[in-house]
C-alpha cells in the first residue's frame, strides 16, 4: 500500500478525502491561499512602492546637496537682520580648496521667466548657466546631442541644451533639432542637445522647461560679474556629507560676516540625507511586510494543523483497518501529508495566481509613458518559489504530529472507536 506519487488510485483517494466536507477543506484553503496572496502583494508592493519613492531622486548623485544665501535672520556685527547677501565664484574656489572630500563643487546661475523664440513659436522658462560638472549632480535625461562641456565654458559659446518640453513647444514635429538655432531673451544660440528630467523631483527648477547655457557665457550675457545663484556639490563615497555641510556653511558665513548660528541666512538641501531616510522607512516596510507574512503564514500553517487532525480522527477506523490488513506505518503517515501537501500547493498557487494579477495590474497603473523611470510591482520567480515552498514545508510540519498520531493507532483499537 505504499503511495507513490504515479498511483493514481491513491490520488483519487487524497480527493476524495479532502472533498468529504467542503466546507472545512474550502475554510482551510482560503486561509492559506489568503496567506500566499498577503505575503506575495507585501513582497511584490514593497518593491514598488519603494521604487515610487526613489523614482523622485532619480539622476540625483546620492552623496549630494545644495546651499542657496537667503537674508539673515540675527544681527551680526554692525549688520541688521534681514540684509540680502550673495555667494560668488571665490567661495567656490575657498570651499574647493578647504574641502577635499567633496568630489565636485558646482556653481550655478539662474534666470526665471526667460523668453525662447523660434520663428513664430515661443515659450517662456528659466535660462540656467551651468559648467560641465552640472551632470555629476543632476543626471538629465538625453534625447539627443550633449551636454555643456568645458570647451563651451572656456570659449564662451553660444551654445544650448534645451528642455523636452521647451523642443515640442519651440520646434514641432522635429525629432532632433540639433543645429537649429533659438532666441533666449534676444539672444541666438545653437542646439546642441535635448534632455529632461531623470526625476519627478526638481531641483532649482524642472529641466523640462528651461534652456541650459554654458556658465561663463550666462554671466557676460546677465552681467553676473563673480555672483552666483546656487551651489550644488557631491562628496565622495567616503564622506559625510551631513557632517560637512554645517562646516562648508560656517566657512561661507565667516567670509561674509554672517552669524555663525543664522541658520535661516542660507537654503540647504541634504540629498544625501534624503536618501538614508528612504532607506530607512524601507527598511521599516519591509520588516513590517515580513511580520504580517508571518502572521498570515503561521494562520495557515495553523489551519492545516488542525484540519489534520480532525481528518485523522474521522479516519480513525478506516486507518486501524488499514494497518490491519497490512499497512506499514509509514504508508499512513506519507498519506496524511501528502493530502496535507496537495491542499496547501493548489491554495498557495491559487494565492500566487491572484497577487500576481493584481501586483502586474498596479505595475500597469504607476509606469504612464512619461514616467521617468519603471516602478516594478514584482515578485521574482524565486521569491514566489521560495513562498510556495515555505507554506508546503510548514504545512508538512503542521500535519506531521497528526500522522505520527495516525500511525500509532492500534489496528484493534481503531476498529473498535466510534
Amino acid at each position: 500500500m505504499r503511495l507513490t506519487i504515479f498511483d493514481i488510485e491513491n490520488w483519487k483517494e487524497i480527493g476524495a478525502t479532502l472533498a468529504r466536507n467542503k466546507t472545512r477543506t474550502f475554510m482551510t484553503g482560503f486561509g492559506i491561499f489568503w496567506g500566499v496572496a498577503m505575503l506575495a502583494l507585501l513582497t511584490g508592493g514593497a518593491r514598488g512602492g519603494e521604487d515610487l519613492l526613489k523614482r523622485n531622486f532619480a539622476g540625483f548623485a546620492t552623496n549630494s546637496g545644495g546651499m542657496a544665501p537667503d537674508r539673515t535672520t540675527i544681527p551680526y556685527r554692525g549688520y541688521q537682520k534681514g540684509r540680502g547677501w550673495q555667494m560668488d565664484l571665490t567661495d567656490v574656489r575657498l570651499l574647493r580648496e578647504s574641502f577635499p572630500e567633496l568630489e565636485a563643487v558646482i556653481p550655478t546661475f539662474q534666470k526665471w521667466n526667460s523668453t525662447f523664440r523660434q520663428g513664430k513659436n515661443s515659450y517662456s522658462g528659466q535660462l540656467i548657466g551651468a559648467e560641465s560638472n552640472y551632470t555629476r549632480m543632476l543626471v538629465p535625461k538625453f534625447y539627443c546631442g550633449r551636454f555643456i562641456n568645458d570647451a563651451d565654458v572656456a570659449s564662451e559659446r553660444r551654445v544650448a541644451v534645451i528642455g523636452k518640453k521647451v523642443a515640442n513647444q519651440l520646434f514641432p514635429g522635429v525629432e532632433e533639432p540639433l543645429g537649429r538655432m533659438v532666441d533666449v531673451n534676444g539672444a541666438a544660440y545653437s542646439v546642441v542637445g535635448v534632455a529632461g528630467d531623470a526625476s519627478e523631483v526638481h531641483l532649482n527648477g524642472s529641466l523640462d522647461e528651461s534652456i541650459v547655457i554654458p556658465a561663463s557665457t550666462f554671466r557676460r550675457a546677465n552681467g553676473y560679474g563673480e555672483n552666483i545663484d546656487f551651489l550644488m556639490m557631491v562628496a565622495r563615497d567616503n564622506a559625510n556629507l551631513t557632517e560637512l555641510l554645517p562646516k562648508m556653511r560656517s566657512v561661507v558665513y565667516r567670509r561674509h560676516d554672517i552669524h555663525p548660528d543664522d541658520e535661516g541666512a542660507m537654503w540647504v538641501i541634504n540629498i544625501a540625507e534624503n536618501f538614508e531616510q528612504v532607506d530607512t522607512l524601507f527598511t521599516g516596510i519591509d520588516l513590517l511586510a515580513l511580520f504580517i507574512g508571518l502572521s498570515t503564514l503561521l494562520a495557515g500553517v495553523i489551519g492545516i494543523g488542525n484540519i489534520m487532525w480532525v481528518i485523522v480522527k474521522e479516519r480513525t477506523q478506516e486507518i486501524g483497518i488499514r494497518r490491519a490488513i497490512g499497512a506499514k506505518p509509514v504508508d499512513i503517515i506519507v498519506q496524511v501529508l501528502c493530502e496535507g501537501a496537495v491542499l496547501t500547493v493548489v491554495s498557495g498557487l491559487a494565492g500566487l495566481s491572484l497577487a500576481a494579477l493584481i501586483l502586474g495590474v498596479m505595475q500597469y497603473l504607476n509606469n504612464p509613458a512619461d514616467a521617468v523611470s519603471p516602478a516594478y510591482f514584482q515578485m521574482s520567480f524565486t521569491t514566489a518559489l521560495g513562498i510556495l515552498a515555505t507554506f508546503v514545508a510548514l504545512g508538512l510540519l503542521a500535519g506531521l504530529i497528526p500522522s505520527i498520531k495516525a500511525m500509532r493507532i492500534k489496528p484493534v483499537e481503531a476498529i473498535n472507536s466510534k
